[in-house]
């Protein structure tokens, strides 16, 4: 039976009432695909926009640690990028990160940025051997880990006289972020371009209904990933936000009041491992929870243990609002999402199976044979899918038909664009 392309309408985005489509900034380009208007040119366009508003702002607390303020942020990241430059680093090279959670993390980040490279983000957790294969096949020019590790070409986090490189456009490469090994195969890096980026930001806090009065976003993802770095440290830069950052998370009880938390923001996983420290306690200022699950954790859940720390959450949190997102770094983390306290399923809480509608400007497809019905492969589009693989045309050329990307997941997709994921018990 021959393979079908069944396109569904974007009838309902996350985070959006029908009736207030009429106020989308989305138009369709003549490539077919939705796109933001008026977008900065470059993500560090947007980015100094903010530090010139918000200067005296916190920017980055870490429980612990560090505490800096926009511009004291924006100081520190240029003197990395002016180091960069005198180790003759400049346009298109590429920068690992590779560093613990933390303030220091985010300097070399946005150090690399500024410096007119590509960060090319590599998890501190990985092994080794893995790590250097992700160096390796992203052709690194420099690495940034603080001078924490021995090797011939690593050194010290450089400095010099402060610079920016601000010369970037929508369509160039912003980003590069290596996917999870799974099945069998390595890491792939997936190139993201400013406007990838742009558009996941500009739809997170458009979703989500981020504050420009200081948000206090409690980062629990890994940043090193694009659900953390991309839809949560940037969003909450580009309302002016402060991200809190806790590499110890013990010492999540005692910051969620002292730091005035207003979102917290981690994988399911995690908040089951925080629930027994949250006992007992009631947060009544936290106003978002960000539940990002991912395709492994999700298939492996059990319903009934996810009930109960959706439950347990809410006597932690009663104000907030529950969010749950599901996607791939190809997707620049965030493909689909529900407002759990916003949309009817029937009833009863969503399951396991249940992902979401279509997230910003993404559109939703179906593949195979069976596409027709309303069953087969998630295909996902929109101005937040990366365009290519890096170095790698074979993979490209698989996973993507035109500028549909092909998610892996077989799902079925409802009259109402409600997208489940068909489970193997």
């Amino acid at each position: 039976m021959s393979q079908l392309l069944v396109e569904y309408p974007q009838s309902r985005c996350a985070g959006s009432k029908d009736e207030d489509r009429r106020d989308n900034p989305l138009a369709r380009a003549a490539d077919g695909i939705l796109r933001y208007g008026n977008l900065t040119p470059a993500l560090t366009e947007l980015l100094d926009i903010q530090v010139h508003t918000f200067a005296a702002r916190e920017a980055v607390v870490e429980i612990g640690g560090p505490r800096l303020t926009y511009r004291e942020l924006w100081y520190s990241a240029s003197r990395i990028a002016g180091g960069l430059q005198e180790h003759g680093i400049g346009y298109g090279d590429r920068v690992a990160v590779r560093m613990p959670v933390g303030a220091r993390w985010v300097q070399a980040f946005l150090g690399a940025l500024l410096s007119g490279a590509v960060p090319v983000l590599v998890p501190d957790g990985l092994p080794d051997a893995v790590a250097e294969r992700v160096i390796g096949d992203a052709c690194i020019d420099f690495v940034l880990d603080g001078g924490g590790r021995a090797a011939g070409y690593r050194e010290a986090m450089p400095d010099a006289a402060a610079f920016i490189d601000d010369g970037a456009s929508l369509g160039e490469l912003a980003l590069l972020c290596y996917t999870s090994p799974c099945l069998g195969t390595g890491p792939r890096g997936v190139e993201l371009t400013n406007e990838n980026l742009l558009s996941a930001i500009r739809s997170v806090v458009g979703a989500l209904e981020l504050p420009t009065d200081g948000l206090r976003n409690l980062v629990l993802l890994p940043l090193a990933h694009a659900s953390g770095c991309v839809d949560q440290l940037l969003p909450t830069f580009a309302v002016g936000g402060t991200v809190v950052l806790t590499p110890d998370r013990s010492a999540v009880p005692e910051a969620l009041v002292a730091e005035r938390i207003d979102m917290v923001s981690a994988t399911p996983r995690i908040f089951a491992g925080l629930l027994p420290g949250l006992a007992g306690l009631r947060v009544e200022r936290v106003r978002q929870i960000c539940s990002a699950g991912h395709r492994a954790e999700l298939a492996a859940a059990d319903p009934a243990a996810c009930a109960a720390v959706s439950a347990s959450l809410r006597e932690v949190f009663p104000e907030a609002r529950q969010w749950s997102v599901w996607g791939a770094t190809e997707t620049s983390g965030i493909g689909l999402a529900r407002d759990d306290t916003a949309f009817d399923f029937g009833g009863a809480a969503p399951g396991r199976d249940t992902l979401g509608f279509a997230f910003g400007g993404t559109e939703l497809a179906l593949w195979g044979p069976r596409a027709d019905t309303g069953h087969g492969e998630l295909l996902c589009r929109g101005p937040n899918v990366a365009p290519r693989y890096w170095n790698d045309p074979q993979t490209t050329e698989s996973r993507f038909t035109g500028t549909w990307f092909h998610t892996g997941n077989q799902v079925s997709i409802d009259a109402d664009g409600l997208v489940r994921q068909a489970l193997v018990d």
